[in-house]
């Protein structure tokens, strides 16, 4: 009898069991992970801008991503590269993917601040002096070998790349947003170049180095070229992302949120780079917002409202690497600035 009645408890123990795993189970199948920012929209577009490049450009899949990545971090971007890997193309066709206005300013020796930020002109019928806009004055700003210009007229963008606005004889002027600009320079050619001021080079979030294609992508580029015949390549792109638009999800990417943890692992990394017996400049505060700036943008492009840990290594070194010298030293045995914030990156702790 008490064998039967304890036989009875354990079947009835197990039904019990079992109806608490299948209501469980029914419980996580209903329940799924909901963003608390809508970035659906923002996926979307993002894809939506690689296809569209995507048919003139072959490869460059960081370089697109990182490009996208400015434009939504409200942030600059440096591409450097030897001539003819698609440097220019690539922000031409940027923005012309978005229904914004674009300029594009060739950087020479002779170029002056006022070909760049406008100048004042006499007008007759006021007797007084009318403003006459530069070609900074645009959404989107190419400018082509910015290198080729002396310090004088490179100068000339501090104010309007840091807080996108200009101040002449004694009147400032806001510019739209959103406001990008997009600069290239050839890392080979040293005739008639001058180095970027290293307050320069920290006002841009990244600096993009584009690589020659592989053989594959070398064969592809050939093929379409020869397709295309007379048609130009800015043809097959469609512009559908408005300046409404990107304001928004340049408000939503400063919502993605990121753990205190995370901010602190950012700081360590800044810290590291002035600590670094290898490096006689380390990086700035202006880096370490940068890097937190980016790693939202990252992590908005794959369609999460949080920043993790991977998200910041990714912008860590297209951020630093410019931003940060190498001792004389260390230079002439061929470490790079890459290098040494590689070594970084595995030496700090990442926090779990």
């Amino acid at each position: 009898m008490e064998a039967h009645n304890e036989e009875q408890h354990q079947e009835t123990t197990s039904q019990h069991t079992s109806k608490m795993e299948e209501t469980a189970s029914n419980t996580t199948d209903t329940v799924a992970f909901q963003n608390r920012i809508d970035l659906a929209e923002l996926q979307e577009n993002v894809l939506k801008i690689k296809q569209e490049i995507g048919k003139v450009i072959v490869g460059q899949h960081d370089m697109i991503d990182m490009l996208i990545a400015t434009l939504l971090a409200k942030g600059h971007a440096l591409i450097e590269g030897v001539p003819g890997v698609a440097k220019t193309i690539s922000a031409k066709l940027l923005s012309k993917a978005l229904t914004i206005d674009f300029s594009r300013i060739q950087f020479t020796p002779d170029l002056m601040p006022s070909d760049i930020l406008g100048t004042s002109v006499f007008n007759l019928k006021t007797s007084g002096f009318d403003f006459k806009h530069g070609p900074i004055f645009s959404n989107m700003i190419l400018i082509d070998e910015i290198n080729r210009a002396p310090a004088k007229t490179q100068a000339a963008l501090f104010e309007v790349m840091e807080e996108q606005q200009i101040t002449i004889d004694s009147h400032t002027y806001k510019l739209d947003t959103p406001f990008m600009v997009l600069a290239t320079q050839n890392p080979i050619e040293q005739e008639g170049t001058y180095r970027l001021p290293e307050a320069q080079l920290d006002r841009f979030l990244f600096k993009i180095d584009v690589t020659y294609p592989n053989l594959d992508e070398e064969i592809t580029i050939i093929t379409r070229e020869h397709q295309l015949q007379d048609q130009k390549k800015t043809d097959t792109i469609t512009s559908f992302l408005t300046a409404d638009q990107i304001n928004t999800y340049q408000s939503l990417v400063t919502q993605v949120i990121i753990e205190e943890h995370l901010l602190k692992y950012i700081a360590q990394i800044i810290i590291s780079t002035r600590n670094n017996q290898f490096l006689y400049l380390g990086a700035s505060p202006r880096a370490s917002i940068a890097i937190l700036k980016a790693s939202k943008a990252f992590a908005a492009m794959q369609g999460r409202d949080f920043v993790s840990p991977e998200d910041i290594k990714r912008a860590a070194v297209p951020v630093l690497h410019h931003r940060v010298i190498v001792t004389p030293e260390r230079e002439m045995e061929g470490l790079t600035s890459k290098d040494v914030i590689q070594q970084i990156i595995e030496t700090v702790e990442i926090p779990r």
